[in-house]
């Protein structure tokens, strides 16, 4: 160790650089996307639709996993993705931003609102 150092800081800094960290909403996309759990669930007239033109009810989903992200700076950074699994297995996600700069409807709100969230303790994206 060099003169100076002091071992808690670079404890510290060696766990904040981990690459494993996620901090970002591009990197649980990109995480998810490897996952090949990238399926944008996206609000329709009759609910839920996923890519493979699925149409989905709140019943039918469960919530595995939320992220909330700010922006340091900027309001308009803020936002939820909500991690998705669909009764027939599908993984999925679907991405709101929050407070004055939403861009989804009131009926987006209740329909996300009846979605059952699972109680999972280790909040850990499945395998």
């Amino acid at each position: 160790m060099a003169p100076g150092l002091n071992l808690f800081r670079c404890t510290k800094t060696l766990f904040m650089a981990r690459p494993t960290e996620m901090t970002s909403l591009s990197q649980i996309l990109e995480k998810l996307r490897i996952r090949r759990q990238d399926n944008e669930f996206a609000m329709g007239e009759a609910g839920f639709a996923a890519p493979n033109g699925k149409v989905y009810q709140p019943e039918e989903l469960k919530i595995i996993k939320t992220y909330r992200f700010e922006g340091d700076s900027n309001p308009s950074d803020a936002a939820i993705l909500y991690v998705i699994e669909a009764n027939d297995g599908l993984i999925g996600y679907s991405v709101d931003s929050y407070g004055a700069f939403s861009n989804h409807t009131p009926a987006y709100d209740d329909f996300i609102k009846r979605i059952p969230v699972e109680d999972r303790a280790d909040q850990i994206l499945p395998e």
